[in-house]
């Protein structure tokens, strides 16, 4: 739970029997368990944030009042919400808005964000400046085989990082669940998923914002690039049997270690190996650093998959095809000709 928010519908816990504290303290646990910790700690933050504007400006944040919503948001759209600090982008108010909306609910409060002080002024920010929504590179197939080739074989950390890069592309794996995978399942409070390896390939079974669901990574053509042999050497030579399936690698690159990776250490090796590989190098190496995150693997294989839009749509999570579309970067384009279909 957030500093400060108390757990919803819930009386004081001194004031409650033994038999009662016990599933009070259940409640609280699924309450934490209805978020991420990455999306708490972001409640927490802009909690901490839209707090500490209002006192500086002499504002109650309790209870909520559209008004001091709309000028708060406003205030985060021309820089004047912090000292020293730049305008926010639309995204972010808007992030900061479901935050404060969740924070309210935690205190059996309600922020009504159709209410004209806050709808306004929020479709006013939207006009003035919202810009088109900016895609990472997707990395296609011989992308990511020119990217493994740049990592030693000879190496943990290069094991470690050509199974990451492989299963995160096979997968079409968001970088929080490439490094929230375990090697089996219960075994760690924060493991966002587990691997099982079988004949025909392995079966990823993760916990995403719609629930559980399973990703099937099934065999390369060979075993340069298969991500299950990637997955398989790697969980041998670092000699894994429990815990995190990927953590640092320490000792000058000849120990592992027993901490998860963080998930921007998987934005840094896609980044890394395509600028290694000479990915797109018609652009300037501003623009490929620019260009490559960890969004590349998943944009890469629902651009690259030439299979019916569903098994996609399946393998990524998505709740909508629209959804997938967006991150077919050139699959569909242009496939129908509507200029010529109009008899131009």
């Amino acid at each position: 739970m957030l500093e400060g928010a108390p757990t919803p519908a819930l009386q004081p816990t001194s004031a409650l029997p033994g038999h009662l504290q016990d599933l009070t303290d259940r409640a609280r646990s699924y309450v934490e368990a209805a978020s991420s910790a990455n999306t708490r700690r972001a409640y927490a933050s802009d909690w901490k944030h839209f707090s500490a504007w209002c006192r500086r400006s002499g504002l109650t944040p309790l209870p909520p009042h559209p008004q001091t919503i709309g000028l708060y948001i406003t205030a985060c759209a021309s820089g004047a919400a912090e000292r020293g600090m730049k305008a926010n982008s639309v995204s972010t108010i808007e992030r900061r808005l479901s935050s404060l909306s969740w924070n309210y609910a935690q205190r059996g409060l309600a922020l009504d964000r159709k209410d004209r002080h806050i709808a306004t002024v929020m479709a006013g920010i939207r006009n003035s400046h919202a810009r088109p929504p900016v895609q990472k590179e997707a990395v296609l197939a011989d992308d990511i085989i020119a990217m493994i080739e740049t990592l030693d074989r000879g190496t943990l950390r290069g094991m470690r990082d050509r199974a990451m890069l492989l299963i995160g592309y096979a997968g079409g794996l968001r970088r929080s669940e490439i490094v929230g995978i375990d090697l089996k399942a219960n075994q760690t409070e924060d493991g966002r998923g587990w691997i099982e390896i079988v004949d025909k390939g392995m079966l990823v079974t993760l916990r995403g914002k719609t629930g559980w669901r399973e990703v099937e990574v099934g065999r390369g053509s060979s075993d340069t690039t298969c991500p299950v042999v990637a997955v398989e050497t790697w969980i041998k030579f670092a000699k894994l049997a429990h815990g995190p399936l990927f953590r640092r690698v320490t000792g000058q690159g000849k120990a592992v270690g027993a901490e998860r990776l963080n998930d921007k250490e998987v934005a840094r090796l896609v980044k890394r190996t395509a600028m290694a590989a000479g990915i797109r190098g018609e652009l300037s190496e501003i623009e490929r650093a620019f260009k490559f995150a960890g969004h590349s693997l998943r944009a890469g294989l629902a651009s690259s998959a030439e299979v019916d839009e569903r098994y996609v749509q399946k393998q990524l999570g998505h709740t909508s095809a629209e959804m997938t579309r967006r991150y077919q970067r050139r699959r569909d384009r242009f496939r129908v000709n509507l200029t010529k279909a109009a008899g131009l």
